[in-house]
């Protein structure tokens, strides 16, 4: 009979925790939702409300780096100067399922599967199996992403 109630309540303990982790989960995802979301319908102000103000970048266009205060909107500047360089519209993300979403109190690392199809001088072009990397910090605001990293395929 004990060893059913020592059971039981780590049944209990266990269940009453998932709920927490999957909400943590889910609600990490939210600001790379809003960021791929509103880059996706060309909205810059809410793709770049999901980044904290201290952030650091890492993409596949020069100056491939940004870091500091105002990085995403750096980013964007960066990322419209290169498009209309390299006759590139059009652009959008698809997010596949996530392979890691690790919540550590407030502080979160994602990792995601992810495409981006494009059409560069009219031509439809793609770049598939890459992948984004989201380093998140919970704050006041909710969470934000604090950085990430493009890795094309």
């Amino acid at each position: 009979m004990r060893a059913l109630l020592i059971a039981l309540a780590g049944a209990i303990a266990v269940s009453g925790t998932a709920p927490a982790f999957a909400s943590d989960q889910s609600d990490v995802m939210v600001p790379i939702h809003q960021f791929v979301d509103g880059f996706n319908k060309g909205d810059a102000k809410t793709a770049l409300a999901a980044c904290a103000d201290e952030t650091s970048i890492i993409d596949e266009f020069p100056p491939h780096e940004w870091h500091g205060a105002g990085a995403c909107a750096k980013w964007a500047g960066d990322y419209e100067a290169n498009a209309k360089k390299d006759r590139i519209t059009d652009g959008f993300v698809t997010l596949g399922k996530p392979r890691h979403v690790d919540v550590n109190g407030d502080h979160a690392y994602v990792v995601i599967p992810t495409d981006y199809v494009f059409k560069q001088n009219g031509k439809a072009m793609k770049e598939t199996r890459s992948a984004f990397a989201f380093a998140l910090q919970k704050g006041a605001n909710g969470w934000r992403i604090t950085g990430w990293s493009w890795a094309a395929n």
